[in-house]
């Protein structure tokens, strides 16, 4: 069962910031993938582990989920692999803050919180603003991946991607897999979760155009 926690409470108001990529990885020129709502970050590990030519940074709102990882991370060898704790929508304006322009190959949202209650909608992760953000942090052509069991959510998030004129949706079969952060289309806990009991998976790719 995943803990809902509310984004726009006053807490998450403070928060550390995402240092500098050069001190949080060896090589910080290396194409760098962001999962925002990375939840425990087993997806990242896994990721990280198999693929020593890309850098992964985890954002997540949950805090414990965030120090656990960071624990982890102290235990194996990986040097391509980070984790930031906070309201993402925050961290990324902070982050822009900082001229950290075209500094992103692809970011990912996998099965975020669907805030299902109409008033709730402005918890959701993908809001217009936050997407012009991100825009603004990602290389030319660079990559969004969307993923979710919900079709309404999947819905509103094509809706405000595509309506921001940032991005247009390319044909999943387009992907070269061996050129992205996924290699080897390794599977989130929640994905193998949907697979298992056969719901449908709404996902989608955006290609950044300017």
């Amino acid at each position: 069962m995943r803990q809902h926690v509310n984004p726009l409470s006053k807490y998450f108001y403070e928060f550390e910031p995402i240092p500098h990529l050069s001190k949080i990885f060896k090589n910080p020129e290396l194409p760098l993938h962001i999962d925002i709502g990375c939840g425990s970050g087993k997806f990242l590990f896994d990721l990280a582990l198999e693929n020593s030519n890309w850098n992964y940074l985890g954002i997540e709102i949950r805090e414990k989920l965030v120090l656990n990882a960071k624990i982890k991370l102290k235990e194996i060898e990986t040097n391509n692999l980070n984790f930031s704790y906070g309201n993402a929508t925050l961290l990324i304006k902070d982050w822009l803050n900082k001229d950290n322009i075209s500094i992103l190959d692809s970011v990912s949202f996998n099965f975020p919180d669907p805030w299902f209650k109409n008033k709730h909608h402005k918890r959701r992760v993908i809001q217009s603003d936050f997407i012009k953000n991100i825009n603004k942090l990602m290389k030319a052509e660079s990559l969004i991946f969307v993923k979710t069991d919900v079709q309404e959510l999947f819905e509103h998030m094509d809706e405000i991607i595509l309506n921001s004129d940032y991005f247009i949706a390319i044909d999943l079969d387009m992907l070269d897999h061996l050129e992205s952060f996924n290699p080897n289309q390794i599977n989130t806990q929640r994905e193998e979760y949907a697979l298992e009991n056969k719901l449908r998976i709404f996902k989608k790719i955006y290609k950044r155009i300017y």
